[in-house]
């Protein structure tokens, strides 16, 4: 075998050399890093709570600086006034359903609304409120439909009474809520009449006793609240019919079952009081009055006779 050169010798250090051994331990900061690093909260804390810090540093940075603030502003407005200019956001006509014509009208009035204009520019909520607040409207419900259509369903309340006070002659519902004036807004049909301090709350009960009273309907005037606790009949001839505080449906039918069987209401009396049902009283006319009593001066003479 050929031996090696000098060249191609390893090398090897010279036997008096001193040797040097190379320390396996790590130093003293990699140390301290290593037995941090094996805590769980400092291993946390590189990896959320620094990076969380990094980017809220930056976030304050940034807006701290006015002119920063006034440019993400701008960029804001801008995008949300391109989206809300596109065509699926437009909204440009007003449908109202439910309500009369005269209603709709009013109705449009209210709202205001000067289309086309962006469906975030509507403020439903309030709106539904102001509407709400009309007095001819019960119930109201807007929505934006897919065509662009602002759709607004009402449940309009009906006059179905008219209080007569003393200032002017009001058309209310059911419910004795004011709807309108009879002068300002006209009715197709003739409506039951009520007066009275108090009727209007009483209207529910006078509904009732107008449905009673069908049978008297020729002669109906219509109904005045006494006391703001109690009804009084009017009839056509001004006749009136005086019924209790409590209970006056069973009244009023026992008139009308008294006039359909002896026809009491065909007879020369003023009035029926029925305040006490067990013991209904009747006032006549001072002609009935004479008639009677000259009645009763004939039986009185006639029993002497006779005795």
């Amino acid at each position: 075998m050929r031996p090696l050169g000098p060249a191609q010798r390893p090398y090897q250090p010279p036997a008096d050399a001193p040797r040097t051994r190379r320390d396996p331990a790590p130093s003293v900061m990699a140390y301290r890093f290593q037995r941090l690093w094996l805590t769980p909260i400092f291993r946390v804390f590189l990896r959320y709570g620094l990076p969380v810090i990094v980017i809220l540093g930056g976030l304050v940075a940034y807006v701290s600086n006015p002119r920063n603030i006034d440019h993400l502003t701008a960029q804001v407005e801008e995008l949300r006034r391109t989206i809300e200019a596109r065509p699926e956001f437009r909204v440009t006509l007003l449908s109202v359903n439910g309500a009369s014509p005269s209603l709709a009208e009013d109705i449009r009035k209210t709202l205001s609304l000067d289309f086309p204009l962006s469906s975030f520019d509507l403020n439903l909520p309030q709106m539904k409120t102001d509407l709400q607040a009309m007095p001819a409207v019960r119930n109201a419900q807007l929505r934006v439909a897919a065509d662009g259509v602002l759709q607004v369903d009402i449940e309009e309340r009906l006059p179905e009474l008219i209080w007569q006070t003393r200032d002017a002659f009001l058309l209310i519902d059911g419910d004795g809520v004011v709807i309108d004036d009879l002068t300002s807004r006209p009715i197709s049909a003739p409506l039951p009449l009520i007066g009275g301090e108090g009727a209007d709350r009483a209207a529910r009960e006078a509904l009732t006793l107008i449905r009673i009273s069908a049978p008297l309907a020729d002669q109906l005037r219509g109904f005045v609240r006494v006391g703001e606790r109690r009804w009084d009949v009017i009839l056509s001839d001004g006749r009136r019919i005086m019924l209790p505080e409590d209970n006056p449906s069973f009244a009023l039918d026992r008139v009308i079952a008294l006039h359909q069987a002896q026809d009491i209401l065909g007879r020369d009396i003023l009035s029926i009081d029925m305040r006490r049902p067990d013991r209904p009283t009747l006032r006549l006319s001072a002609g009935a009055k004479e008639n009677l009593d000259m009645l009763r001066g004939q039986l009185v003479v006639s029993g002497e006779r006779q005795g």
